[in-house]
């Protein structure tokens, strides 16, 4: 039974989460307050966190960036800050999936199952070093190398990075990027992933080598070598 700690300071939210979540076969533990949080995930260890923003104590926000520093463990964000400037943050600061307030929870359920099948397939697929040209993605340490040099990158710019290096010289159209690494709706009009890609590709550019992230004008990004 794969179990989820709720960290929620409404009763009446995380109620009906524990309670949908119960039906479902899940495991449920609920704390209140971020720091309740920081202890339970510590002390219960568990599969995925539904973690609120708007905390007494730490937020949603430093109770991520908390736990992103000792695990990768699947994070769901519920927010009633749905813009997508609020999105970005929340993503940035290490979360997975982002769910805005109100939802309704069939819409959670499906969620919570996306993520757990998504940490499955990547623990089934048994390879968790990928290499393209000098650059090196080490999955299993969540490092990132280009030509022996370690490069810094937050959670998202990872997961952005390793969806290129893992789909070699194929073109990845925005919203197949929204999808993969973002698993949220934007806006139709958003920039977001502009913007990572630009952080990325200045990240990647700082010990010098060739260009690796591409535009293709009116479809996408593609990452491959320079002609």
């Amino acid at each position: 039974m794969k179990k989820i700690l709720i960290i929620e300071d409404d009763p009446q939210i995380s109620s009906l989460v524990q309670k949908g979540l119960s039906e479902e076969n899940f495991e449920t533990k609920i704390a209140n307050n971020g720091l309740k949080g920081l202890d339970e995930f510590h002390f219960w260890n568990p599969d995925l966190i539904i973690l609120d923003i708007m905390l007494p104590g730490l937020n949603g926000l430093q109770v991520c960036s908390k736990i992103r520093e000792t695990s990768q463990i699947p994070i769901l964000m519920l927010t009633a800050l749905g813009t997508p400037e609020n999105v970005a943050l929340g993503l940035d600061s290490g979360a997975d999936d982002y769910l805005p307030k109100p939802f309704k929870f069939i819409e959670l359920n499906a969620r919570v199952r996306s993520l757990l099948r998504r940490i499955e397939n990547q623990a089934s697929n048994g390879s968790t070093l990928f290499q393209f040209d000098d650059l090196v993605i080490d999955d299993d340490r969540k490092t990132v190398t280009r030509n022996g040099n370690p490069i810094s990158l937050t959670s998202t710019e990872y997961r952005l990075l390793l969806l290129f290096v893992m789909n070699p010289r194929k073109v990845l159209s925005r919203m197949d990027i929204l999808e993969d690494v973002w698993g949220v709706d934007f806006e139709s009009g958003t920039n977001v992933v502009d913007v990572y890609v630009n952080y990325l590709r200045k990240k990647l550019m700082q010990f010098g080598g060739s260009k690796l992230i591409h535009t293709v004008i009116g479809m996408g990004y593609v990452i491959r070598e320079e002609e």
